[in-house]
């Protein structure tokens, strides 16, 4: 006597749980070994803990606000880290918008404690229902829909169905037990490049089988965050992804849609997922940068003065610090005020002095001139690093 069929399976052949690696373009894996780099590159960097808080900060912010605002949520970025440093203030009628930004980071914070506990990377049917009751606490929702639970009624995103609610509970308990198969076993020194693959493939089931009656969005991507933070991949690049699917977000939805509809499907959406990922970790390795120039630049500029004290060396050291704070040239008319500081150091003194140290500063090579105005030379420190050929288009013959 056969297995009884599932309405699923006609509605939706393409919830197939199979992966079919032979299928990916070499694209794929090109941008999944980039990924699987810069994640690496990003983990091994270190940062002073004020600079690391920062980073952190910023990119939970960022990743709260991504996945609420695919949903709807219009809050800027400005205002979200805001509100989590507590300055916020919105009318009674937009809290909803705060609460919908306060689980996600309740969520994630949870994440990261279970994972600090010792909880594994395994993701189970009770877990899942968990992220969609807290991405809903204290939500208004429609009357059919019960945070938490599994729906009992019909959903679709557009033009796109959800699979049969008879079916859903058994799809998400085939999910996860697909996700804890040997499916994205690539081997071990391949072992976070098949977490991120395993992270974009489970977001994309749950999308496609839509198991709740809201917050389906939210739960899928918190799930792809556990999936690689329990990886190792660093907190900050574990928010990126849903910064990639905000930023593109009418793309966003056509590739889950068109996703289904042809044969391995589900490695395009990979390849989209992947293709912003790498795109947002270059951005953030960017970022890192330019917190790591700025400390090494500090510390050349405290250098060249350590063996000539005294309170003009001081004035000239927190003049370059000053200058390095500013991104554009500054006039010598602006220049002794640009700090508290600076005001003071050169208070009761004349004009003669302030051109007189900038002119040392010159020479030292610590502030260039521009058309009269002034900037840090920070690009100084850059003769240190290792000379390296620039990539050309072709090269000539010889």
């Amino acid at each position: 006597m056969g297995t009884k069929s599932r309405p699923y399976e006609k509605s939706h052949p393409w919830l197939a749980f199979s992966l079919d690696l032979r299928r990916a373009s070499a694209r794929l894996w090109m941008l999944l070994g980039e990924a699987r780099s810069k994640c690496d590159h990003i983990a091994g960097v270190p940062l002073p803990p004020h600079l690391a808080k920062e980073l952190h900060q910023l990119y939970l912010a960022k990743g709260a606000l991504a996945t609420t605002a695919i949903e709807g949520n219009t809050l800027s970025e400005e205002q979200v880290v805001e509100h989590l440093e507590g300055r916020l203030r919105l009318p009674r009628s937009q809290a909803y918008l705060t609460r919908e930004i306060d689980n996600i980071v309740t969520a994630c914070n949870q994440v990261l404690e279970a994972l600090k506990g010792g909880a594994t990377s395994s993701v189970e049917p009770k877990e899942i229902m968990g992220f969609n009751l807290q991405v809903l606490s204290g939500l208004d929702v429609e009357p059919e829909v019960v945070p938490g639970s599994i729906r009992r009624h019909a959903v679709g995103v557009g033009r796109y169905p959800g699979a049969p609610a008879e079916d859903c509970e058994y799809l998400v308990e085939k999910l996860c037990m697909w996700l804890g198969s040997s499916s994205f076993d690539l081997g071990s020194e391949f072992g976070l490049a098949a977490a991120i693959l395993k992270a974009v493939v489970a977001h994309l089931y749950i999308a496609w089988i839509h198991p709740f009656g809201d917050g389906n969005g939210r739960t899928a991507r918190l799930i792809e965050f556990k999936l690689l933070v329990a990886s190792g991949v660093p907190t900050p690049a574990a928010h990126l992804l849903s910064n990639h699917y905000n930023l593109t977000r009418s793309r966003y939805y056509q590739q889950l849609a068109a996703s289904s509809k042809k044969p391995g499907g589900e490695l395009d959406f990979v390849e989209y997922a992947l293709a912003g990922f790498v795109d947002q970790l270059g951005e953030q390795i960017g970022r890192i940068r330019d917190h790591q120039w700025s400390i090494a630049w500090r510390d050349y500029v405290y250098r060249q003065f350590d063996r000539a004290p005294g309170r003009a060396a001081t004035r000239r050291r927190d003049l370059v610090l000053a200058l390095s704070r500013r991104a554009e040239a500054v006039s010598v008319v602006e220049i002794a005020g640009l700090t508290p500081a600076l005001a003071q150091a050169y208070a009761g003194r004349t004009r003669k002095t302030l051109t007189r140290d900038l002119q040392d500063l010159r020479r030292m090579g610590l502030v260039a001139e521009e058309r009269g105005s002034y900037r840090a030379a920070r690009e100084q420190i850059l003769a240190f690093l290792p000379w390296r050929q620039e990539a050309t288009a072709a090269t000539a013959d010889s």
